[in-house]
């Protein structure tokens, strides 16, 4: 089996909160990110695919057919985008590193062409905390 692993950027704003808590908790809970104005993040997220090559042309998948999917699927709907209101895969979503990289996963996951499959990904939300998610039948 072969990883490959392709990197992209996207920057976008958020603002972490639950409208079913009142401000007190979702300060509590949240803190700064909570700021009611929202905050941004330069966002780094790694896409590892896995599969065998291709006997006729060595690679487990296709690059440009690959870029060209995540960046109409993901990246030009993310970068630039405030998550909470404009992107409407994250629609009800507390828009953590945790829930952007499901979100995302379950956009991605139908586009990547056989025999390739979705092995991983990694958001990094800073240089301190990133979120890895490899698929809800890894989840107990």
């Amino acid at each position: 089996m072969i990883y490959l692993t392709r990197r992209y950027d996207f920057s976008a704003s958020h603002r972490l909160y639950n409208p079913d808590f009142s401000d007190e908790k979702n300060w509590a809970v949240f803190g700064k990110c909570n700021n009611p104005n929202g905050h941004g993040h330069n966002y780094e997220l790694e896409i590892t695919v896995k599969g065998q090559p291709d006997p006729r042309t060595g690679l487990i998948i296709d690059l440009a057919e690959f870029n060209q999917q995540v960046n109409s699927r993901i990246i030009d709907l993310l970068d630039h985008k405030d998550l909470n209101r404009d992107v409407s895969f994250m629609a009800d979503q507390i828009p953590t590193s945790e829930n952007i990289v499901i979100a995302i996963w379950n956009e991605l996951v139908p586009y990547i062409p056989a025999p390739a499959t979705l092995h991983k990904l990694r958001l990094m939300e800073s240089r301190n905390n990133y979120a890895e998610y490899q698929g809800a039948s890894l989840l107990r």
